[in-house]
Formats: structure tokens, sequence, C-alpha cells
């Protein structure tokens, strides 16, 4: 079996995450990585022992008839153009989130995958985490019954120690609250407790001398389509260590993170302990992009999909750009949005 031959791009610290995971299957390679840093991106590659060249031109990577494959971790203002080009060129794609700052390159990017059939893995990639893996294994057992009260927090201080904190606090590049990082939040509500159908929503500052262009801090509550309710917080701006809270309350149990109520233990008397990895750490060499990478390796080679294809993600980020409606608005939003 021939390898899938990769291009990163991207040099930066989640694009490492990828190159190592890629780099770690025999039946894998990264072929190319695009950078505007030839010299860094060349560094970065020495570090990590992968042989692969690098060049500055996203359209020579894409045009490049031994690439199958293109993963996306360039600012989020370029991977509309991006992904409709690969689909075009018909190389499977991983996209970074937020997958468009806007509905219009959303949908820009939906006519092109659904014009040019290839494999897509959206990287919400808690979803391939092992606590979550084993949420959505007792949702589907029916160890909780219906969800009908999802509550999830994003609480993460990106500050000036990030490298990314100097284009992601911006309106261009980090776009809102919801869209920089809270999105993950509002996606493991999705992925537990099934589709939104309106979101009221509101923000606010942290400090008066913040450099955040956008209110860092918001949050939502929802209805959902099975007719129960949500919420979801995202802050940037906080004196908190990382918390990603994962809170689920169903008609026959329920989850608080990795402790677990269930009808199906009768004699339980209180919650019990399931030992797992928890998404507890902000940290990118912390989450499984491994497996995401293992899931989008065995999808493209079997014809199938992965565990988050964008069309899934599709309605997370509809999701977002709805909250950030409702901020702006002081009203409720309905989804799906109009096209």
């Amino acid at each position: 079996m021939s390898k899938l031959k990769f291009a990163v791009v991207g040099s930066g610290w989640v694009a490492g995450e990828y190159l190592q995971a890629i780099h770690a299957r025999e039946d894998a390679e990264v072929r190319t990585v695009v950078s505007a840093n030839k010299a860094f991106a060349s560094g970065r590659l020495a570090e990590l022992g992968i042989a692969a060249q690098v060049t500055e031109r996203f359209e020579e990577a894409v045009k490049d008839d031994g690439i199958d494959a293109v993963v996306l971790c360039s600012t989020p203002n370029r991977r509309e153009e991006e992904v409709a080009l690969a689909a075009q060129c018909g190389k499977h794609v991983v996209i970074e989130k937020p997958l468009a700052m806007n509905r219009q390159g959303l949908w820009k990017m939906a006519e092109a995958l659904t014009k040019h059939s290839v494999v897509t893995a959206a990287s919400f990639v808690l979803r391939w985490n092992p606590s979550f893996v084993n949420t959505k294994s007792l949702i589907e057992e029916d160890a909780l019954g219906r969800i009908f009260m999802a509550q999830v927090d994003y609480w993460h201080y990106v500050g000036p120690q990030y490298g990314q904190y100097r284009w992601s606090r911006t309106s261009q590049l980090g776009g809102s609250s919801m869209l920089s990082a809270g999105c993950h939040a509002v996606d493991a509500v999705r992925y537990f407790a099934g589709d939104i159908a309106e979101v009221s929503a509101y923000s606010c500052r942290t400090w008066a001398d913040s450099d955040y262009e956008f209110d860092p801090n918001a949050i939502a509550i929802l209805k959902l389509r099975n007719g129960g309710i949500g919420k979801v917080s995202s802050s940037l701006e906080c004196k908190t260590p990382y918390k990603f809270n994962v809170h689920l309350l169903g008609e026959k149990g329920a989850i608080m993170n990795n402790q677990l109520y269930t009808h199906k233990l009768p004699g339980q008397t209180d919650y019990a302990t399931i030992p797992t990895i928890l998404p507890d750490s902000g940290d990118v060499s912390h989450h499984p992009f491994v497996e995401e990478i293992n899931d989008f390796v065995h999808a493209v080679r079997s014809g199938g999909t992965t565990r988050c294809d964008f069309f899934d993600a599709y309605h997370t980020m509809e999701a977002c750009f709805a909250i950030d409606e409702a901020i702006a608005s002081g009203k409720a939003v309905q989804l799906p949005l109009a096209r």
C-alpha cells in the first residue's frame, strides 16, 4: 500500500502536532510544508526529524500530483479559499477551527465540498479525547437517556504568553470569543445533546486595559432541538487554570466531566469516577491529534467519513455565528441560519 502524502499549511504550535502525528504513521508521510517563513519551517522540520520540502506558495503544494491530502493550520481568514482550491484539486483536507470567519466563507466552503467529493476532518479535536469518547459511548448505550440540559465551559487565559495572541486577539483573525476558542464548547453541546434550535447570548470585557479587540468573555443560552436547554461559556481572559467543564443532565442519568450517575447501576448511591484523560489542558500536545489523523487516514483509505467531517462541523460553526449575532443584536437567533 502506497503512503498517503500530506502537505501541512503552517509551521506553528498546532501544525507541529499534525506533523508529528503524520510522521508517526508507517503508511503516511509529510511531503510538503507551506510557510511564509521558510527558514523557521525548515528548522522545525529538522527538530522533528522530518524530511520534507518547504514552499511559500499554497497553490504549488495543492496542485502537486504527489500530494493526497492537506492539513490547514493557516490563519482562519485564508481557509475558505484554501478549502475551495484543495477540493477543486481533489485533495482530502483537514481543517483547523474555526472553519471560517463568517457565514459567507462557510457557505463558500460548503459549495466547494459539495461539488468536489473529498474526505474531510474538521479539527474539533476534543471529539477524539478519551473522556469525550467515554461520554459519547455512554449516551449511545442509553446510560443517560435524552439529554435535557447541557452545560459546557471553555475557560482559558489566552494572553501574551501564547504566540497566537498577537493575531488571535484581533477582530480580523480572532473574530470573537466563540470563534477563537469557545467553538469547542459549542461543538461539545452538539456532540452530546444534539443540534441547537435557538440561541441568546451576551458578552463582556474583563479588564479596562485589555488588548482584545472583541469581548473575550461570552455566555450563550441554547434551545435544543430535542426540547432541552443548554449553556456554553467562553472566557479567554480569566484568572483561573484551564477548565473545560462538561455537565450533562439526562432523563436516566448525569455526567459531570468524568463522574457518572446512571440508571444502569441501580445500586449506585453517588457519582462514580471514571479514570480517563480529561480535556483539562490548553497545551496542544495534550490534545488527541494523533487519534484525529488516524481517523482521517482510515477514512481516506476506506472511503468512509471521519468522526467530525465538514458537514457536521458546519452546524457548529452556524451556531457560533448565531451566538455572535445574538450578542450584537440583543435578540434571540434561530437556527439554521437563512442562506
